[in-house]
């Protein structure tokens, strides 16, 4: 692993979305029946009463390495997602990044198809808009665009989503991403106190950047483990919290959600 642990996700996922405009091209992915759907406003998710979580379908990381035994499978993910949304989950994050998440875009379809109604966020590394496509595909009503890893090209991608009818979480770590974001026009701004260069985890990150997006829904991201943080961060104006790891460790994640948000 690189030290700098996103450029190398980033050459990766180059390589991936080349590879998949040739297996699946644009025409094909338009005529998948998800893609006719019309993707849910994502920000609604967080319109109800505290805590609003996205629940994170992940099995694996480059910080944890696999987070369960089992093998990772749509059945898997479906499972997962049926067990979030009993106990209370807002909405739903899906990991599809195959080489350090050990998803698959796959993961995402069975999702939307045994929860229809979910809010459903596709959890990858987006630096082309061919994979909003892909994203429409497999039944996606958001996506995930990282500030660091777009950069300029930011508020274009940002643009080509929402063309789309998707709505982008934008993911910053710092002050300059934040202003990033803002000047991009992000509705939605995930606080990320993971810093995917390094791994490393801070949750000051999400204390020092929040209230200073007045008018986008900011959510907590990473590094999350007690309902007495995420009463701290929604007390300073978070509207909702994406909550994985700590989930995907337990046998039951979506009982393990529960105990999060009930205690």
């Amino acid at each position: 692993m690189a030290a700098d642990v996103l450029a190398s996700i980033a050459a990766h996922t180059d390589k991936r979305v080349a590879r998949l405009k040739t297996e699946r091209p644009i025409g094909a992915l338009k005529s998948s029946p998800l893609y006719k759907r019309e993707p849910r406003d994502f920000a609604r998710a967080f319109d109800g009463t505290f805590p609003r979580v996205i629940a994170e379908i992940k099995f694996a990381s480059p910080s944890a390495g696999f987070l369960r035994q089992e093998e990772p499978a749509p059945e898997a993910a479906a499972r997962i997602a049926g067990s979030y949304l009993a106990h209370g989950a807002a909405a739903l994050s899906v990991l599809t990044e195959r080489h350090f998440f050990a998803g698959a875009p796959e993961f995402l379809s069975a999702v939307r198809a045994a929860r229809p109604d979910a809010f459903l966020l596709m959890k990858d590394f987006f630096i082309d808009p061919y994979q909003f496509e892909l994203a429409r595909a497999h039944g996606a009503d958001c996506v995930l665009l990282i500030a660091a890893l777009l950069k300029t090209g930011l508020k274009a991608m940002l643009g080509a989503a929402q063309g789309l009818g998707l709505s982008a979480l934008v993911e910053v770590h710092d002050e300059g991403e934040l202003e990033a974001a803002k000047g991009a026009g992000a509705r939605l701004i995930g606080v990320n106190s993971r810093d995917l260069r390094t791994l490393k985890t801070d949750l000051d990150v999400a204390r020092r950047l929040a209230g200073k997006a007045p008018g986008a829904v900011m959510i907590a991201e990473s590094g999350l483990k007690s309902r007495a943080e995420l009463s701290e961060l929604s007390g300073l104006g978070y509207k909702g919290f994406l909550v994985g790891t700590a989930l995907m460790r337990v046998e039951d994640p979506g009982l393990a959600l529960s105990q999060l948000i009930s205690a």
